[in-house]
């Protein structure tokens, strides 16, 4: 066998995920064949590039040798394939490539940029991961990223890329169907959940060990399950059989309610993120202005929302934070 490009992408996700479960989710593989593929590789190069750990998986002194190869051969390729594609578009024709988890904000933050570009040709690509968005970025498949970091799981920015603060603390509130016992109540508390089944999305980065993070400060132990598909997730929830977070922004779904959790334990910080190379000065803030008024439109329009920012004594634009001034003409950036 002999190694290319793919298989250097498979050694990089599983380094970078730190497990080949992991790495085979964000590789849209099943587990078990990226393991058959990992074992060819190391056959290949004639030796072990990773150690199986109980926590998950560590490059080898061999592996860190080839990756520091690869990581460069990598970068080349698709810095080389975005520049075919953008002279394939023809010289005049600006292109913007924009990054985003799930967030409620991203269709409002399309149609501003939309209506304040349009001669722009802007793409949207949605990943769960915000590892993967932020690599990405480093890349240069992508030109910005919005993405949101579990508190108490800082995200690693790669080198090359410089990242905003949205929000510093996005509180999380949770859903639960509307005959719970609880859902009567403007607030609730972890101990009313105590007894429930909670459900993360397994493709979430740190979802999972914040949420056991702040179970254990609470000195509870709930079960948790994983549960990847949303429309599973929903139905879940709305009969009852588990509660899961979510971010303050949704509208319940049929059968559900939200409610914010007393204390607000758990949160994130929503980022944008970029490479100043490619995107900066007033291309940069009026991504950046257009993003902040999405979310605030989007804040602004959900009741659950409106009354927790009511209780806190707090506006919607002191939620998010103060704009940054405007970047002076000249300089770098595009479109």
């Amino acid at each position: 066998m002999e190694l290319d490009v793919r298989h250097l992408r498979v050694l990089c996700a599983i380094a970078d995920t730190g497990s080949v479960r992991k790495a085979a989710r964000r590789l849209g593989m099943t587990q078990p064949s990226l393991t058959t593929q990992l074992h060819r590789i190391e056959r290949t190069v004639g030796g072990r590039l990773f150690t199986r750990e109980r926590t998950g998986s560590r490059p080898t002194a061999l592996g860190h040798s080839v990756l520091s190869r690869a990581r460069p051969l990598i970068t080349e390729m698709d810095a080389l394939v975005a520049a075919a594609r953008a002279e394939a578009a023809g010289p005049g024709r600006r292109r913007l490539r924009i990054g985003s988890v799930g967030s409620r904000a991203v269709p409002a933050w399309l149609r501003r940029i939309h209506d304040r570009l349009p001669e722009t040709d802007t793409t949207i690509h949605i990943d769960i991961s915000a590892i993967a968005l932020l690599h990405l970025v480093a890349a240069e498949q992508l030109d910005t990223a919005f993405v949101h970091e579990s508190e108490g799981f800082p995200l690693h920015l790669p080198a090359g890329t410089e990242q905003r603060v949205l929000l510093a603390r996005e509180p999380q509130f949770v859903a639960l169907a509307e005959t719970h016992p609880a859902a009567g109540r403007p607030v609730v508390s972890l101990a009313d959940l105590a007894r429930d089944t909670w459900m993360v999305d397994p493709t979430a980065d740190h979802e999972y060990a914040a949420l056991r993070r702040v179970f254990a400060e609470a000195g509870l132990d709930p079960r948790v399950i994983q549960v990847r598909d949303n429309a599973t997730a929903a139905e879940l929830v709305a009969s009852g059989e588990a509660v899961r977070p979510c971010q303050p922004t949704s509208p319940p779904g049929p059968g559900t309610v939200l409610r914010p959790v007393h204390g607000d334990p758990l949160a994130v910080r929503l980022l944008l993120t970029w490479r100043p190379d490619t995107v900066g000065g007033p291309a940069l803030d009026g991504l950046w202005d257009d993003l902040r008024h999405a979310y605030l439109d989007l804040a602004g329009g959900n009741a659950v929302y409106r009354e927790w920012l009511h209780r806190h004594n707090r506006s919607l634009h002191s939620l998010l934070a103060p704009a940054p001034p405007p970047a002076r003409a000249g300089e770098g950036g595009r479109p």
